[in-house]
């Protein structure tokens, strides 16, 4: 089955607006959390987002793949980086984490080339 990338993002972002409505102390902290992990300091948001595309598939998240591919391409990561960052992910994680890197790419492909559309 092929999965469609950006249909899967709507659709958790409406879920994740029900738990920010249902626990909103729990998902306010978890926001203020993913703010300050992102903030450009040593490391530049788009190399944030590459390792925590390479940690999604590491931990087999097709949900964080799905938002940290989005987030590379928006932060105008290129073909090689995400090549790079999902050789690295493989390397540590084995087996399972090449196949997931398979579901990386897919999104970072199908995010491009709706940017580019």
């Amino acid at each position: 089955m092929v999965q469609d990338w950006p249909e899967l993002t709507k659709a958790l972002t409406a879920d994740v607006r029900q738990l920010r409505a249902g626990a909103p102390d729990v998902m306010k902290a978890f926001g203020a959390m993913a703010m300050a992990a992102g903030v450009a300091k040593a490391l530049d948001a788009k190399t944030k987002e590459l390792i925590a595309l390479a940690i999604g598939v590491s931990t087999r998240c097709d949900d964080c793949i799905a938002f940290h591919a989005k987030a590379a391409v928006d932060h105008g990561a290129t073909r090689d980086e995400v090549m790079e960052t999902l050789g690295m992910a493989i390397y540590m994680g084995a087996g399972p984490s090449a196949m997931y890197a398979s579901h990386a790419l897919a999104a970072f492909n199908q995010f491009s080339a709706a940017k580019a559309a």
